[in-house]
């Protein structure tokens, strides 16, 4: 009995001593007993995560160190994983606000990075902007880009010509500038004005600039469609940009549009896996709807018609001599876009005509849908859905491992508030499209390599605290084409620069954004 007693004791010391010598950690937040996603591995594991200020203290057995924690988060049923990160958005006019600079729409979808100034078009001067997000307070991290369409209309102006070579030293000279003021790279949007009147060399001597600063290039391209150049002839236009000013190539949206180019998804993989072997650097974003949106007028009218803005389109449409070209040309393209019936009014001023397809509106306007399309635009700046897409090309791009989530989120389309939930209930719960692991990586590691963003993505002791928590059983898109304004559920727990956004799945209205750096 004597001797069970001491054994007991020694064995009581030994205790005691393994815990002293445990290493104690100190938090501000501790998350236990989810399952965590890391956005690099492929398995998930059940280890705990502490955060300190904005950084992931410690990831690991909770059993092999004492961690005191101010705040407790236990995730049992739940999925822990980097925040996600959205390579290309139209968050700026919400991020100018203070009403809405919350950001909410993204960041109850698992946001807590998006990337603003897409599509050749970004806010001017980047420091302004910049300084004033800074000053107000933004619910979520920003990446900014600068945009060649804004960088042409400050030299040139919304004018149909090839610019001169001193026109582009004055180009480069501004893109140098946005640069220095924190921009990630540059982007395109060649399909739209003024972009569209820009040549490849003019786009490459701008990117040769991005490139000298370690940027990188996002494009909508020149043609999704069959518009002007053809889509696979604008994926070789991208890719010749990488190859001669050998910087990153990001395509944005990717998609093969319309029933001219559906089912060239395999093509365009073959060609970009090929780039990709020559050593080019090329990746894409992709968003989960069969519907694209854009303005009525960059969806249908003639890019030679818009020349000079506005008013030289009306003084064009009312030419007699021009009139019936351009009439028959709107013709065409409604077609490539489906047709009246698929596109979608989805955001307007005018009332009456929001909700309702061109089809509807020709047929209470009385004439044909081209003129109908004159109509509107002589009212009000209208915004279209069109349905265009077909879920073979999605599905076979979205496999791509470099091909990535991005929203394109802009108001009236319910991307802005769906996208990254659609996606997860759609192709990886439903449909087994796409397994979990592809599906988180798509959207946090993979995003966060290609934008150059460092310490963030991954889910990694010394990164910082982007980590949401989200319920798989729940977290899925509210948004449709009926009410595209209805914020995504499920998501649980935002944490963004480890400050808590959302708690218990509601938002706590605070402000920890941060304009990121190169």
């Amino acid at each position: 009995m004597k001797k069970i007693t001491i054994l007991y004791a020694v064995f009581i010391l030994i205790f005691i001593g393994c815990k002293s010598l445990k290493k104690e950690i100190n938090a501000d937040i501790l998350i236990k007993n989810g399952t965590v996603y890391n956005g690099i591995d492929n398995a998930s594991s059940q280890k705990s995560i502490a955060i300190k200020g904005d950084k992931i203290l410690y990831i690991g057995d909770e059993k092999k160190v004492i961690i005191k924690a101010f705040k407790t988060i236990d995730a049992t049923g739940l999925l822990v994983s980097p925040g996600f990160i959205d390579p290309h958005t139209h968050a700026d006019a919400d991020l100018s606000n203070p009403e809405t600079s919350h950001n909410k729409p993204f960041l109850f979808q698992g946001l807590t990075t998006v990337v603003i100034g897409n599509d050749g078009s970004s806010y001017y001067p980047i420091l302004k902007y910049k300084n004033l997000y800074e000053q107000q307070g933004i619910g979520t991290n920003v990446v900014l880009l600068v945009g060649h369409g804004t960088i042409r209309n400050e030299v040139i102006g919304n004018s149909d010509r090839k610019a001169t070579t001193a026109e582009i030293s004055k180009m480069q000279a501004l893109v140098q500038q946005e640069m220095d003021s924190g921009a990630f790279g540059l982007s395109t949007g060649l399909f739209y004005a003024p972009g569209s009147y820009a040549d490849t060399a003019e786009v490459i001597a701008l990117a040769n600039t991005t490139a000298l600063n370690n940027g990188i290039y996002d494009t909508h391209l020149r043609d999704e469609s069959s518009y002007s150049v053809g889509l696979i002839p604008a994926i070789q236009e991208a890719i010749e940009v990488g190859r001669q000013a050998k910087l990153p190539i990001h395509i944005s949206h990717i998609k093969c549009l319309g029933v001219d180019a559906w089912h060239q998804s395999d093509s365009i993989i073959g060609i970009i896996s090929a780039a990709r072997k020559e050593g080019i650097n090329v990746t894409a974003n992709q968003y989960p709807y069969d519907a694209s949106a854009t303005s009525l007028k960059a969806a249908v009218v003639p890019r030679w018609v818009e020349s000079g803005g506005l008013d030289s389109m009306f003084i064009r449409y009312n030419n007699p001599r021009l009139k019936q070209r351009i009439l028959q040309e709107i013709k065409i393209n409604i077609a490539r876009r489906g047709g009246p019936e698929k596109l979608l009014i989805i955001n307007s001023d005018d009332n009456t005509i929001a909700g309702k397809n061109l089809l509807e509106i020709s047929k209470i306007l009385n004439s044909s849908p081209a003129e109908s399309v004159f109509a509107i635009l002589k009212k009000t700046q209208a915004k279209v859905a069109s349905f265009n897409m077909i879920d073979d090309d999605i599905s076979n791009f979205m496999k791509q491992d470099w091909v990535v989530t991005g929203s394109d989120g802009g108001s009236g389309h319910p991307r802005k508030y769906g996208t990254f939930p659609r996606k997860y209930n759609k192709y990886v719960k439903e449909e087994n499209k796409i397994q979990i692991n592809q599906f988180i990586k798509a959207s946090t590691s993979r995003t966060a390599d290609l934008l150059k963003i460092t310490n963030r993505g991954t889910l990694k002791e010394g990164y910082f605290a982007d980590i949401i928590i989200f319920n798989p059983e729940t977290f899925k898109d509210k948004a449709d084409y009926e009410d595209a304004f209805q914020l995504a559920e499920g998501l649980e727990y935002s944490i963004i620069n480890g400050v808590i956004t959302i708690e218990k799945g509601k938002a706590t209205n605070v402000l920890p954004g941060i304009i990121l750096k190169k």
